[in-house]
């Protein structure tokens, strides 16, 4: 089993629900766990609740970088920190992955600064999965999009890279034999949305190793056409906030209904299955986080309001990336390209 370094003090409910979480995982897996972060705290939340102690052991870091601070200048004035302390446990080979629900930026510039980039990679991309409607029986329902925030502006080789980088991890986690890619754009004609996209679509419709179905417009987002799904950074952010948003939509809509009048009540008593139905599908807890991608070590980026529950299976996707080998397909994907 791989060990997976977890930043305790990362995220809106740390280290609280981090802690239990882990002890969640400690007791549903044999996944090895290194906490990392005030070790007097974590061992006093660890005493609250039921954990194996044999698969998790804890890092002391005297400090801790706020989901509101500056990551740059909060790294370098807290050389303890623990994002910082986790990344250079795994850098050094006493873990072989790190999640934190803490700051983004100030996770990814950890591990930008710890973390060696695979052969040929030019950025690294935040990839996650999200809830989509399916096509055909057995198709995963969920899909990958990436880059959702490592980056702001990206080139035509970057979209490039994202691709094979997406199809890789499809590939070894969602085990989507042949994932097919789409290009997030404004229209569906190769010549939309300026010469860089227009540019990465020649590019991806003559990579024989990705399935390239074209670009992908907004409302075909949450469809089945395609499995992996690359944009820039900035975009994909929006993208992801907008998908998320739409669950809880959904559920206030419901219960501002059924407060007015009767006829609305019987209509959402109707309806109520399928509204479950969509908020489950859409509950981030489920899916873990979302890995970068781009680096030999591997970083799972867990949501900020994190509970219990999706620490835990944060730390499973982890450790099952891990064990899938998903760096070596990336870096096997990119030679292939250059």
């Amino acid at each position: 089993m791989p060990v997976i370094a977890v930043d305790a003090m990362g995220g809106d409910f740390a280290p609280d629900e981090i802690v239990k979480g882990v002890a969640r995982a400690s007791l549903a897996t044999a996944i090895e766990c290194v906490l990392v972060g005030d070790e007097r705290r974590i061992q006093g939340i660890l005493e609250s609740v039921s954990y194996n102690p044999e698969h998790i052991s804890i890092r002391h870091a005297a400090e801790m970088v706020g989901m509101d601070e500056a990551p740059k200048e909060a790294l370098k004035a807290k050389r303890d920190a623990s994002i910082t302390v986790g990344a250079k446990l795994v850098a050094d080979g006493h873990a072989q992955a790190l999640v934190s629900a803490g700051n983004t930026g100030a996770c990814i510039l950890a591990c930008a600064r710890h973390f060696r980039a695979i052969k040929g990679i030019r950025k690294t991309a935040l990839a996650s999965v999200y809830p989509r409607q399916t096509e055909y029986p057995g198709q995963d329902q969920l899909a990958l999009l990436l880059d959702v925030g490592a980056t702001i502006r990206c080139d035509a080789l970057d979209l490039v890279q994202f691709a094979v980088m997406g199809s890789a991890y499809a590939r070894r986690v969602s085990k989507v034999e042949r994932p097919r890619v789409g290009l997030l754009n404004m229209g569906i004609e190769p010549f939309k949305g300026g010469e860089v996209l227009t540019e990465a679509y020649q590019h991806l419709t003559a990579l024989s190793g990705i399935d390239f179905v074209g670009n992908i417009e907004g409302n075909d987002v949450a469809k089945g056409r395609a499995d992996v799904i690359v944009c820039e950074g900035l975009l994909g952010n929006v993208v992801l906030k907008l998908i998320e948003g739409i669950a809880d939509v959904v559920t206030d809509v419901a219960s501002n209904a059924v407060k007015q009048r009767l006829l609305w009540r019987l209509g959402m008593a109707l309806l109520s299955r399928g509204i479950r139905e969509v908020a489950h599908l859409a509950d981030y807890t489920k899916y873990g986080g979302a890995p970068l991608l781009g680096f030999e070590h591997l970083f799972l980026k867990a949501h900020g309001r994190s509970t219990a529950r999706a620490i835990e299976n944060a730390v499973k996707v982890a450790a099952k990336a891990v064990r899938d080998g998903v760096p070596g397909e990336i870096a096997a994907g990119i030679q292939a390209i250059r």
